[in-house]
């Protein structure tokens, strides 16, 4: 069996589960990632009960490509926009100002969203195929490092995520920086 037919079983499979209101464990740039449908309620409060994680902080969005997130990009301004394609795909999550797309369990009931075009081959594929963007927020409780391996992974949450996509993290050692797209303001930095 080839590497790209293996991989992308893997791919078919958690997408199902996806579909399935699910949540997944997959690779991202820096560390090991939980996602699940940002349209599905059920879903996103399983994640957020996984972690222990406060409502209010809101969650980021992942993408294959822009186009997947042009719903959230409505009403920014040309020179914001040519700001955010200039830096995707890549391991640069954004803030942007929240136009109202998002439902409240994914922004946290802030005036602005967290997105990002990532270049990881896994959560890339996980996006396509999906046809969508999804939830990404790091695979560990609140307060604790996150998971930098398979073996923390399942430390931290063991059966309580419904399907582990294998492969390897980025070449980033820490999680993506964040950046305020209209204040510029620095959130997190690499």
């Amino acid at each position: 069996m080839s590497m790209l037919h293996y991989n992308s079983l893997y791919i078919t499979q958690a997408v199902a589960v996806l579909n399935s209101n699910g949540v997944v464990a997959y690779p991202t740039e820096a560390v090991w990632g939980l996602g699940c449908d940002p349209f599905c309620r059920t879903a996103v409060e399983k994640i957020l009960a996984m972690k222990r994680r406060d409502r209010g902080m809101g969650l980021i969005l992942i993408a294959a490509s822009i186009h997947q997130l042009q719903p959230f990009l409505v009403g920014l301004s040309p020179v914001f926009r040519d700001q955010l394609e200039a830096s995707w795909p890549g391991p640069q999550t954004w803030l942007v100002p929240n136009n109202g797309v998002a439902p409240e369990w994914i922004t946290g009931g802030r005036d602005t969203l967290a997105l990002r075009v990532t270049d990881h081959p896994v959560a890339s594929a996980l996006c396509r195929t999906f046809g969508g963007p999804l939830v990404s927020t790091s695979a560990n409780p609140h307060g604790l490092p996150p998971a930098k391996s398979l073996l923390k992974v399942n430390m931290y949450f063991r059966t309580k995520f419904d399907y582990l996509v294998p492969g390897t993290l980025g070449k980033i050692k820490n999680p993506t920086p964040i950046k305020n797209l209209k204040s510029g303001e620095v959130l997190r930095s690499s």
